[in-house]
């Protein structure tokens, strides 16, 4: 069977898209094969390694990593975890590509105590986690 391509972007590859690939990997790359990547590359956040580690998913060996036409193009599903992504996401020229928008807020930019912003971190991966889930279930 061949896998369905998923490409997850978002504007730096660095939180949101990581922790999206991290779970489509995890639980379903017996049916898809997986990438992120970003308008930029940001880097890896080490909190969203953490919190994904919490969840016992690694993703610390994972790369920021910028778009890549050709995987864009190759790709059966591609979907923007940000607006800003959705937004300046590069034309897609295959027209088979099925693109969606699953809008997250960036935990990256959230403010307060190391644990307000690490309930913030936990809050977006179990949204990212159960919005994949349903994926898995749906197809959708």
């Amino acid at each position: 069977m061949d896998k369905k391509l998923v490409y997850f972007l978002c504007t730096g590859n660095s939180c949101r898209s990581q922790i999206a690939d991290g779970f489509l990997s995890r639980l379903g790359s017996e049916r898809y094969e997986v990438h992120s990547a970003g308008l930029e590359a940001h880097g890896l956040n080490p909190r969203a390694v953490q919190v994904m580690k919490e969840a016992g998913v690694d993703i610390s060996s994972n790369t920021s990593n910028v778009i890549d036409p050709e995987l864009l193009n190759r790709a059966d599903y591609v979907i923007t975890l940000c607006g800003h992504a959705d937004e300046h996401c590069p034309v897609i020229a295959n027209p088979s590509v099925t693109k969606w928008h699953w809008g997250f807020d960036d935990p990256a930019k959230a403010t307060g105590t190391e644990e307000e912003i690490m309930a913030q971190f936990r809050k977006v991966r179990d949204e990212i986690k159960g919005r994949v889930e349903k994926f898995l279930v749906e197809g959708r």
